[in-house]
């Protein structure tokens, strides 16, 4: 008995995405390829971190890199924005938040 609950409150071996973490991504994803602006997509599900790569063209270096770290959480926040030199552009613990920092590449002036 000891061993099946020792089982239960072990550390997931992997962090991935949630499904309403992954609509809130997948639906900035799709506006910016009706943009013209992404192509293509990787995603990455590791022990410590979570990573959705956004590419232009499929054999690139990641434009940006969105990154889930869940024992940042308290600290720095769990999710964040990385460009392509390694610069974090935004973190915090609110997804939408910290993706608005994308959302500004599709606001253009029309002539």
């Amino acid at each position: 008995m000891t061993f099946q609950l020792a089982s239960q409150f072990r550390a997931p071996e992997q962090v991935a995405f949630h499904r309403t973490e992954l609509n809130v991504i997948l639906s900035l994803y799709g506006r910016m390829v009706a943009a013209g602006e992404w192509r293509d997509y990787g995603m990455s599900h590791l022990r410590d971190v979570a990573v959705f790569s956004v590419f232009r063209r499929t054999a690139e270096n990641p434009l940006y890199k969105i990154e889930k770290r869940p024992k940042l959480r308290l600290k720095q926040g769990q999710y964040a924005v990385i460009g392509m030199d390694g610069q974090i552009l935004k973190r915090g613990n609110d997804l939408r938040q910290v993706l608005r920092v994308l959302e500004r590449k599709l606001i253009r002036a029309v002539d």
